[in-house]
């Protein structure tokens, strides 16, 4: 069904047209008949594809092991992580130089007053150290390896842990007894990420998901036992949530969450009762999304709620653990306005509380006090030094640690760990990422900037670049956008960007509406029906780098992902002439397309996100209007990248084909390279995914003029 290259011409696909029909419109899709994974048509298109890419590309294979070449020596390979403290253990991954995968290691604590991370230097081992897990060992043999899930019971002597070989997000559960060092006998297969023990270690739970593979059925195992003597704990027959497990902090409480795009629902059970029923927290109810902590507040268990039932950007109650439905108290005093609170961890003696502030995500503690009537301090920001950087909790695992482990980073600072101290407010860093190969980061610098979307919305855009590139003018430049699931695309530091910007590139992030930077209003105006403002947004930021002379059309590369992958294939419908380039990897291009499909994975669960186009009209010609397969016209295209995954079962490997083959109706000079056997992410193995990033970044840099630059 399709002519293979030859003399690098490009694919040509057959047109089988295929009518779908929908609330009285009609569309003839021509390349439909490419998502049947299983045809041998389909592979050989596929194939002949890549064929095609590595025949265009084969100019930069020079550039290419140069840019991975460079990203390799300026990482540490042979590394450890901080080690975090887990009961009597000292847990931690070691990395070495050659091996794709983490190390997973432990080493015992001192005794029990021992909360100072132990260090080490290169090539030297801790006292007592213990390789509990080697993803190296697991993932021979395989192409792909990704853990789903990995738990410690309670007293270390089990370890839960759950690995997908292909892709597609299909776990296979193991037990490994840490002790012997070897794996129990039973398996269960077919399993979703993120089972946990309970309290007692004797119990396991995990999921499994539907048809659509939605995770919808927590199941209990005990150990020792056969997967089919598992006992159905908990079952959501709503498509529209997802159902997850996990054990509190404290390790009193088992807790099953489902969760919409717009509602959540939790319900606990004591960990040292197991085999009980769960009870719910809160009734569920629609629009109202909250997430439960257990806290011990003047010797009473305590649930501390973060929530929006009075408020969009969330407000923090406590209730009584025993009655969670009676009345509650607020946590945090004051006006909060313009404080988008997202999270909350509990601890022995005090609240963390994870919020954003300004657009930047920042941490402030709040002290549990021992009073019954004022139970709680005043919110107690820890200050950064950088005024563009984000802050973030790391790994907290102890309910009675005295010192908190956070995380920060900035365009120009690379990501950083340290010590808090909760009651005198003393910090301690206790690594900053490795930068090797003779790296001056003094040499970067970074900027916020603003542009005025068409509604006249302030939309913030963080750029960074090597100082001297935007002395002579307009530079080349990479801008990045997200623009969904109010995820926040925070400014962060990165050693692979390193290799665009030695070259001369400015590098800038798009901090579009559908994301959550700016708080819940900055989600809601870019979903559903106003989905729109994520696209104009990204348009109005190049816009403003090009007025503002930072760079020009033609020196102006697009790149995004997944959903911002939609973003780029409707930029490149929307504003073709602002762009050199676009690169899009697992492109949501034909999204109306897969909405209409409810049996496909992860969709009905969508409809909140986009809208539900199956049975609103509204919805169906909204999505018409912007959904980029069906909006490809005859005009002038930048040139264009896409890159997928066979075995992706978020964005199918489909769209983007079919969006390829669209495109070059149009006379588009568009590339498709799909990853065989990978998922969602692309590669698993760090090695294949430095490769992944520097056949990406030659290619930009081809784009830009700058494929000669050395750096």
């Amino acid at each position: 069904m399709t002519t293979a290259p030859r003399d690098a011409q490009a694919p040509i696909a057959q047109r089988i047209p295929t009518e779908r029909t929908h609330h009285g419109h009609t569309f003839t899709d021509d390349y439909e008949w490419m998502r049947d994974k299983d045809s041998p048509q389909v592979t050989a298109h596929l194939e002949a594809e890549n064929a095609y890419t590595a025949a265009r590309t084969a100019h930069l294979e020079g550039l290419r092991e140069t840019i991975f070449t460079e990203i390799r020596t300026r990482t540490k390979e042979t590394d450890m992580s901080v080690p975090v403290r887990r009961g009597d253990w000292w847990y931690f991954t070691r990395t070495q130089e050659g091996k794709d995968y983490g190390i997973s290691c432990r080493a015992p604590i001192s005794g029990p007053d021992d909360w100072t991370p132990p260090e080490v230097e290169d090539g030297q081992q801790l006292a007592g150290e213990q390789v509990i897990f080697d993803s190296n060992t697991e993932a021979a043999g395989s192409e792909f390896f990704s853990l789903g899930s990995f738990s410690i019971s309670p007293d270390g002597t089990k370890l839960a842990w759950a690995a997908d070989l292909t892709g597609d997000e299909r776990y296979t559960l193991r037990i490994r007894d840490l002790e012997a060092g070897e794996d129990l006998p039973e398996v269960i297969e077919n399993t979703f990420a993120g089972a946990t023990f309970d309290g007692t270690g004797e119990y396991v739970f995990y999921t499994t998901c539907d048809e659509a593979w939605r995770p919808d059925t927590v199941w209990r195992h005990r150990l020792g036992t056969g997967a089919e003597a598992d006992v159905q704990v908990f079952h959501e027959p709503d498509e529209r949530f997802f159902v997850g497990v996990g054990l509190t902090r404290s390790q009193k409480y088992v807790c099953i969450v489902t969760g919409s795009k717009t509602t959540e629902g939790w319900w606990v059970l004591p960990a040292d009762e197991p085999t009980g029923e769960p009870t719910a927290v809160w009734e569920r109810q629609q629009g109202v999304e909250y997430s439960v902590e257990h806290a011990i507040v003047a010797g009473e268990d305590r649930f501390i709620i973060t929530h929006n039932r009075d408020r969009a950007d969330f407000d923090i109650v406590d209730v009584p653990a025993a009655d969670p439905a009676g009345a509650g108290r607020p946590v945090l005093d004051g006006d909060m306005t313009g404080y988008r609170i997202e999270d909350v961890d509990a601890f022995a003696g005090h609240l963390v509380i994870s919020y954003r502030h300004g657009g930047f995500a920042r941490v402030g503690t709040v002290a549990i006090t021992a009073s019954g009537t004022e139970p709680y301090g005043e919110l107690a920001e820890i200050a950064v030094d950088e005024p563009v950087g984000t802050l973030g909790t790391g790994a907290n695992p102890e309910f009675e640690q005295p010192r908190l482990r956070l995380t920060y980073t900035s365009m120009v600072t690379p990501g950083t760990v340290f010590a808090y101290d909760m009651d005198t407010g003393q910090r301690t860093v206790l690594k900053r990422q490795p930068v090797l190969g003779g790296v001056d980061l003094d040499a970067y610098e970074q900027e916020l900037m603003w542009a005025r979307a068409e509604d006249g919305t302030e939309v913030p855009i963080s750029l960074v670049w090597k100082k001297g590139a935007r002395d002579a003018g307009p530079a080349p430049m990479v801008l990045y956008g997200y623009g969904s699931y109010e995820l926040s695309m925070d400014p962060g530091f990165s050693v692979k960007r390193l290799s665009l910007l030695d070259r001369g590139v400015v590098f800038a992030i798009a901090h579009v509406r559908g994301g959550g930077e700016m708080g819940r209003h900055w989600y809601d105006e870019g979903k559903t029906t106003a989905k729109r403002n994520t696209f104009t947004d990204f348009i109005a930021a190049a816009d403003h780098l090009i007025d503002t002379g930072v760079t020009k059309p033609d020196r102006l590369v697009a790149t995004g992902g997944s959903a911002g992958g939609l973003l780029m294939g409707a930029i490149a419908n929307m504003a073709p002439d602002r762009f050199a380039g676009i690169s899009a990897h697992v492109p949501f291009v034909d999204a109306l397309t897969s909405i209409l499909m409810p049996e496909l994975p992860l969709t009905v669960i969508e409809w909140e996100e986009w809208g539900d186009p199956l049975h609103d009209p509204q919805v169906y010609e909204y999505m018409r209007s912007y959904t980029p397969y069906e909006n490809v016209t005859e005009q002038e295209y930048p040139k264009i990248l896409a890159i997928t995954s066979l075995n992706d079962t978020r964005v199918l490997y489909v769209e983007p084909a079919k969006w390829v083959a669209r495109l070059r109706e149009v006379g588009a000079d568009a590339l498709l390279k799909t990853e065989m056997s990978a998922g969602h992410g692309g590669a698993s193995g760090r090695y294949d995914a430095w490769k992944e990033n520097a056949f990406d970044y030659a290619w930009m840099l081809d784009v830009l003029g700058r494929s000669d630059v050395s750096r």
